[in-house]
């Protein structure tokens, strides 16, 4: 360890002797020079890459650095923003993980490395990047092994790097499942966890982040805390959905529900933006109703139902065969109610009672059977397809937005009306949530009301094109989306937010702003984590 002096003359490691005294030098001017303006990083000894990376290898870990060939480090799904790191840790146990961040944090200021933990790569804006710093692979992370406990209240522990398709399998075996998904089950559980984890169930048990007994969290400093709502309970609500500024995730204990075997699955369109909200804030409104509600905005495309057949069925052929779709806005509601096959009677009955509350386009429904599994990987289908044709990894310029519902017309139309009034360049999310039955002591950032709007532009860009399917054009018309909002002074929050200043970051957390602060001095004041979200670019003292 750094701390061994005697380690290093053991090993002929000279370079970690003048880190060693690099650090007892630096010490000592941070203690003299200790005050609110973080001037006092101006007077340290700076530490040269190369010895950094000396230190770093010097350190007795299970696994390992590479500091050649970091390319996966330095991308995302995003595939919009690509900062090289200095190195990768491949850790092999959390201790690895500790080792190395309570070695970077005494090293103090004048390192100047950040720290960012990359799980399987899915941010959007090089959040989970570190440009000249340090990239943790969350997904090397071995061993305890996945474990579900039954009883009363059942949970399954996991690694923080482990990918919720896996959970979803090994807890089926278990005739259980986690009550909160994502659309997309390939992230890992740390990723999800420090945004949110927001789809279709969100209505009725809240996000992923409200489903969560406990967690095992390494903070800046290093420090392996295990936190719960009874334990350490700050560091709990602020690591989830805290944007991976307070620690990172190595282990969660995630809540449980008996599993059902099969899905059955509808979507339904509409030609009229208020009745199809109507309908959807309707059924998140019952006790008893669907058990997924979301919904996307179909414009200007072609054949939108014979797109469908290959999932799903007409309820009534022929007059679907009949249907124009051509040159119109529509907004498809999606729907999904969980059964056991005894119970697909009942089930039947329930789905027909709802739906018959609705105003939809009648020859527009569509219903589908498939496994609770099929129907929750959903999604990884159409990533092999678009996989196979090469457009997949591609830039994704993604703008996710929660909208209060007394604001959606007037968002839909302005944006669905004008901005979008041609084409999308992929899908368009909008399905509402009830936030009275989330947990509101999280780092989560929403609007004040209770009904809201998760709206998500999923764009697709193409590469080398200069039209509106390039990254120049998505990117310009994401900002007359956000103009548009603040001009309008809608109450709209990013979800998955990107921003570039403190300024703009201050407005996001709004009155959360200090809360925030303070927990980043708390828990990491050097601001070593997670630097690709440019919320702390320097230290925060802890006299301030």
């Amino acid at each position: 360890m750094v701390s061994k002096p005697g380690f290093f003359y053991e090993h002929g490691n000279f370079s970690s002797i003048k880190i060693f005294i690099l650090l007892i030098l630096n010490s000592i001017l941070h203690k003299a020079n200790s005050g609110c303006n973080n001037s006092a990083s101006n007077s340290l000894v700076p530490f040269p890459p190369h010895e950094i990376l000396s230190s770093l290898q010097a350190l007795p870990l299970d696994g390992h650095f590479s500091l050649r060939d970091n390319g996966d480090a330095a991308k995302d799904f995003g595939n919009i923003h690509h900062f090289p790191p200095l190195a990768v840790l491949h850790p092999k146990t959390v201790s690895d993980i500790s080792h190395t961040l309570k070695h970077v944090f005494e090293m103090g200021f004048a390192s100047e490395l950040k720290v960012a933990a990359r799980g399987h790569g899915h941010s959007l804006q090089g959040q989970a990047q570190a440009h000249g710093g340090l990239v943790i692979n969350m997904e090397s992370l071995q061993g305890p092994e996945m474990k579900v406990h039954n009883g009363e209240l059942p949970y399954v522990d996991v690694s923080g790097g482990e990918l919720w398709i896996n959970i979803l399998h090994e807890t089926l075996r278990h005739g259980l499942a986690p009550k909160s998904w994502t659309d997309y089950l390939h992230l890992t559980v740390g990723g999800t966890l420090s945004n949110a984890g927001i789809s279709g169930q969100a209505f009725k048990h809240g996000p992923q982040i409200n489903n969560i007994f406990q967690l095992e969290v390494i903070t800046g400093k290093g420090e392996v805390v295990t936190c719960s709502a009874n334990r350490n309970a700050d560091l709990f609500y602020g690591v989830l959905g805290g944007l991976g500024q307070f620690g990172i995730i190595t282990r969660a204990r995630i809540s449980l529900e008996p599993a059902p075997k099969m899905v059955k699955w509808i979507r339904v369109l509409y030609s009229e933006f208020s009745t199809f909200t109507k309908d959807q804030e309707y059924l998140i409104s019952l006790k008893n109703t669907f058990d997924y509600i979301e919904g996307f905005v179909i414009i200007n495309r072609t054949g939108i139902l014979n797109n469908w057949r290959s999932s799903f069925d007409p309820k009534n052929p022929l007059q679907a065969s009949q249907f124009i779709s051509d040159g119109k806005t529509f907004y498809c509601l999606e729907m999904a109610k969980y059964f056991n096959p005894d119970e697909a009677e009942v089930m039947n009955q329930s789905v027909d009672h709802l739906l018959s509350k609705l105003s939809y386009i009648p020859p527009t429904l569509f219903l589908s059977e498939v496994s609770y599994e099929e129907f929750l990987d959903r999604v990884h289908v159409s990533e092999k397809k678009l996989r196979a044709k090469g457009l997949w990894e591609v830039p994704h310029p993604w703008l996710n937005l929660l909208i209060p519902s007394s604001e959606i017309h007037h968002f839909a139309e302005q944006v669905f009306g004008n901005i979008l009034k041609d084409t999308s360049n992929g899908p368009i999310l909008i399905y509402p949530v009830n936030q009275t039955r989330w947990n509101r002591k999280t780092s989560l950032v929403t609007p004040e009301e209770d009904v809201l709007y998760l709206v998500a532009f999923l764009s697709s860009a193409v590469p080398n094109s200069t039209g509106a399917d390039s990254l120049e054009h998505i990117l310009a018309q994401n900002k007359r989306i956000i103009d548009f909002c603040n001009r309008a002074q809608l109450r709209v929050k990013q979800y998955l937010p990107h921003y570039s200043t403190e300024e703009e970051w201050k407005a996001h957390f709004g009155s959360q702003w200090e809360a925030f602060v303070e927990r980043k001095r708390a828990y990491d004041p050097l601001a070593l984590l997670a630097p690709g979200h440019k919320i702390f670019q320097k230290a925060l003292s802890a006299s301030c």
